[in-house]
């Protein structure tokens, strides 16, 4: 139960002219026993709110910066129209800020034994399960002067997905892999190691890839003409330790690597290749194994919908060991993580020939912009310090992935925007040299 504004409003109203005129309980009383019989009358007239009927129906799933659109159905089963006021309750990063308020509350008008949809549309501000909250309703009477008020807890979830936003360039990618497969009409051929066909022999082939048998079984000199692997494991290890909580730009290291890895796990499923996901810090956060191409990008997406980072140092000894059984036989194992220099000698290096020797290991890691734009700073005392802590941040990152290269690890490493472009020219580079 709860009073109006209107109500305070005429409680004020009556009881001014009381004070000027007859200031006494007995004028007091006379403004307002009306007035208090108005509202109990109101009060009684007002639809109930805990004999209301409410489900749920609409979207599920949303991508981040997209909207979802969520119906609340709501049945009056009373013999009294329901005049309600309605609060549909998410978590505050359901909305852009400073738009919730209007989103979420709604008024609605339900005769009796009739039922109306309400929809809320949500515009979720980060990834995640998004749940509703309670269902608050305020019921009014005719004269809105007292209402009834009650909460419904209505389950729903709608699971934010990450926004993918590198697919702009699978074209392109698409479009080099096809020249590596040679299925366009392009001269250049990709040299995999897998053997694909004879052709006639023309002027300016290598003459290592003629095939002298054939050639004496034929007329025509022959050369073999070969494609790149196909039905190769690829191993994406997402690591959510502490390092990728840093925020580069708007977002945490952890939403570029997730981005990179869709568009990898893309165009490796149009090339042919099987791709599994692993996300680990102390232990297992979310894993996809055996997925076809057709499924292996929605069940990808959806894995990584509710990762976040955990505040927590990564295990690199329990993560090579969880990596190795997860790709028993000969992978391409992506680990997408930080290349600062602590992380990466005191827990990557020690146990990466337990990868190298049994897999092909490609590690990518997103830069920070903002140093690459300090170390070009000049004007005053302080920008040159800050240029300098910059170029020793950026020499210790190089150093680092020179230790790794030394390894035998094919390294990638560039900012937000460049990683996902950068991190698929490498396996095709990979491929192309018959290296997966």
């Amino acid at each position: 139960m709860a009073l109006t504004g209107r109500a305070a409003l005429l409680a004020a109203l009556g009881s001014l002219p009381v004070g000027i005129w007859e200031p006494s309980w007995t004028g007091l009383l006379a403004v307002n026993a009306p007035l208090a019989l108005a509202c109990a009358c109101d009060y009684a007239l007002a639809a109930p709110v805990r004999p209301l009927r409410l489900t749920r129906s609409g979207d599920t799933t949303a991508r981040l910066g997209e909207p979802a659109d969520v119906t609340l159905t709501l049945t009056n089963p009373s013999r009294r129209p329901l005049r309600a006021h309605l609060r549909d309750a998410w978590p505050p990063s359901s909305w852009e800020p400073g738009t919730e308020t209007e989103a979420s509350r709604h008024h609605v008008t339900v005769p009796a034994g009739e039922r109306r949809r309400i929809t809320t549309r949500l515009r979720p501000t980060r990834r995640g399960d998004r749940q509703a909250d309670r269902v608050t309703i305020r019921s009014y009477g005719p004269l809105g002067l007292l209402s009834r008020q009650g909460t419904h807890k209505i389950p729903w979830t709608v699971r934010v997905l990450p926004p993918f936003t590198s697919r702009k360039h699978l074209p392109s990618k698409l479009a080099r892999l096809r020249e590596l497969d040679g299925r366009t009409s392009a001269l250049t051929r990709g040299e995999g190691t897998e053997f694909d066909s004879l052709r006639a022999y023309v002027p300016g082939d290598d003459t290592r890839s003629i095939d002298w048998r054939a050639t004496a079984r034929h007329s025509t000199v022959a050369v073999r003409t070969w494609r790149p692997e196909r039905d190769r494991h690829i191993l994406l290890v997402l690591d959510t330790g502490r390092t990728s909580a840093a925020r580069v730009g708007d977002a945490p290291r952890l939403d570029a690597s997730m981005d990179a890895a869709l568009l990898l796990a893309a165009l490796a499923s149009r090339a042919g290749d099987r791709v599994d996901l692993l996300a680990y810090d102390r232990r297992v956060r979310a894993l996809v194994q055996g997925r076809s191409a057709r499924d292996v990008l929605p069940s990808l997406v959806d894995a990584m919908a509710p990762l976040e980072p955990e505040l927590v140092e990564t295990d690199a000894r329990t993560l090579t060991t969880t990596a190795l059984r997860t790709a028993p036989r000969r992978s391409l194992i992506v680990l997408l993580t930080t290349l600062d220099t602590a992380p990466v000698e005191e827990g990557l290096l020690p146990v990466l020939p337990q990868l190298t020797q049994r897999h092909t290991v490609l590690v990518a890691s997103v830069a920070d912009p903002h140093i690459a734009r300090m170390a070009t700073s000049r004007g005053n005392a302080d920008a040159v310090y800050d240029a300098a802590s910059a170029a020793q941040a950026q020499t210790e990152r190089h150093r680092t992935a020179e230790q790794l290269r030394r390894h035998g690890v094919t390294v990638v490493d560039a900012t937000p925007d460049e990683l996902s472009p950068a991190l698929a020219d490498a396996y095709l580079a990979l491929k192309a040299t018959g290296r997966l």
